[in-house]
């Protein structure tokens, strides 16, 4: 009898399945066949114009507000859900009542679920009409384009809790990063570029595969109400990780000589968002940013987000973050490294700051920073 094989090739990010389903829309289909959904995010509270100095008085009286109001639908189904009478069988298993189609549509104050009709925006048709770009010119909403359900290769076309936690440090510390020229790897939908975008003067909004950039330039083009007049460019170019050279060309998303240039002479800031989850990336991502670091010609500060994801293994029969584990091996090597160019301190960063978006700020995420500064001749 041939051996039983388990395969688990879905993955779908907790974003996702978190965020209502009225909120989710089915646009089109990309170049690989795959479903698009267009997804709205909300920035809870608007600090774009704050100072260091005005963030230490900021009111989390009136943020925490804003982020009452958004999880009071939350808050509404775990009472009901307490109600419910839970019942356990004579092993001590957990028998659940299921509730009757009469029950959840008998009285609109006492469902607990949300009834989704969804809505199909036939082919072709452009879901950011000028009326919908009227309409998002006064609020603070971001509309992301993204898939659902994909598998592990096609990760970057989802929108992950690592995006909205690095989102939430530049929304939160906008004194860093105004004016600046940022690198962000591994950009997925563009998410955390168009909040950097902002504040900052310029983005390369990198990662790689055609049909992830357009997707990823679409987002960046839809959002200009986001960050429009601040007078910020977002530039969407391929930076292969398992490449050793830019890639140079005449695809738009090729780089030229004097963007890369440019790129070496004034990028200060580097970002990573929940890139972290296969060994042989990872390795590649930090052999990457060292080959970078080491040519720009400012000192420079790099932040990375990250999620520990907790899983059970037959093979050490034990719950187990692996990925986690190997990244934090490779941050320890950075941080030892003794070139005599460049020195690397990494520290992480506290998660006290306010959440000004609305997602679930897990305990197991994390945000590090990098501070990278050239050695010079007598410290060699």
């Amino acid at each position: 009898m041939d051996s039983i094989t388990f395969r688990s090739d879905i993955v779908l990010s907790d974003v996702h399945i978190y965020t209502p389903n009225s909120s989710h829309l089915m646009v089109r289909l990309n170049g690989d066949g795959q479903p698009v959904f267009v997804s709205k995010f909300k920035i809870l509270h608007n600090v774009n114009t704050y100072s260091k100095g005005d963030l230490e008085h900021l009111s989390n009286e009136e943020t925490r507000g804003d982020l009452i109001s958004n999880a009071d639908s939350e808050k509404k189904v775990d009472t009901r859900m307490e109600n419910t009478n839970v019942l356990l069988d004579d092993d001590g298993d957990l028998d659940v009542i299921r509730r009757s189609d009469g029950v959840l549509h008998s009285d609109e104050n006492d469902q607990w679920r949300e009834i989704v009709y969804p809505t199909i925006i036939s082919k072709g048709e452009e879901i950011f009409s000028e009326e919908y770009e009227e309409d998002c010119s006064v609020c603070n909403e971001i509309r992301i384009e993204h898939t659902m359900g994909t598998a592990l290769e096609d990760v970057g076309k989802q929108v992950w809790r690592g995006a909205f936690l690095l989102a939430d440090y530049i929304l939160n510390n906008t004194y860093l990063f105004k004016d600046h020229t940022i690198l962000e790897l591994g950009a997925g939908t563009g998410m955390t570029s168009i909040v950097m975008a902002t504040v900052a003067k310029t983005i390369y909004c990198t990662d790689v595969g055609e049909d992830l950039l357009n997707m990823c330039e679409r987002n960046i083009i839809a959002n200009k109400h986001i960050y429009g007049t601040t007078g910020s460019e977002i530039k969407v170019k391929e930076l292969d990780w398992l490449k050793s050279e830019f890639c140079i060309g005449k695809s738009p998303y090729c780089w030229s000589e004097e963007e890369i240039a440019q790129l070496y002479d004034q990028t200060d800031v580097l970002l990573a968002a929940d890139v972290f989850y296969d060994d042989d990336l990872t390795d590649a991502f930090f052999q990457t940013i060292y080959r970078i670091l080491s040519n720009l010609r400012n000192r420079s500060t790099l932040y990375l987000s990250v999620e520990k994801r907790l899983n059970f293994t037959l093979r050490k029969m034990d719950v187990t973050c692996d990925a986690y584990d190997h990244f934090r091996f490779c941050l320890a090597e950075l941080e030892n490294l003794s070139d005599g160019k460049t020195k690397f301190a990494v520290e992480p960063v506290k998660l006290i700051f306010p959440q000004l978006l609305f997602y679930e700020r897990v305990e197991q995420l994390e945000l590090w920073k990098i501070i990278v500064e050239p050695l010079s001749s007598t410290q060699q």
